[in-house]
């Protein structure tokens, strides 16, 4: 091997994420593999990142903050984003996901069907609500 091999960093295997509702500070920085100082680091820098703060400051974040924290580790530690292109990044995601319209069930010809049928259904109780002549 040569002294001037490049080497990629290592894909970090993280844990699974537990079915939990709220993780600490330390169960997110196990999850993680990112240590406690440097979440705090990233709350100030990804306003995105807002745990739940409860008695005596305690953090307790949420499932969707600890995949957004394995996100924002994949930019900077995997890709080698700086902070400020990791944020746009994450900002310029945000607003493709908020643009994009939810395209329903695959299947778009099942959905009229249902729709049809409510339809009869309701027709049909129509004729059942109208008074006698």
């Amino acid at each position: 091997m040569n002294d001037r091999t490049i080497l990629k960093p290592e894909v970090a295997v993280l844990p699974p994420i537990p079915a939990k509702r709220y993780f600490t500070i330390g169960e997110v920085s196990e999850l993680c593999g990112v240590k406690p100082h440097v979440l705090r680091y990233w709350e100030q820098e990804f306003t995105q990142l807002k745990p739940v703060k409860r008695r005596g400051n305690r953090r307790y974040y949420q499932h969707h903050e600890v995949l957004l924290i394995r996100r924002i580790r994949e930019l900077l530690y995997e890709q080698g984003f700086t902070i400020s292109g990791a944020r746009n990044k994450l900002e310029n995601s945000a607003l493709v996901t908020a643009r994009v319209p939810d395209p329903g069930p695959a299947d778009g010809g099942a959905r009229f069907g249902n729709v049809a049928a409510l339809r009869v259904e309701l027709l049909a109780i129509m004729e059942l609500l109208k008074p006698a002549s």
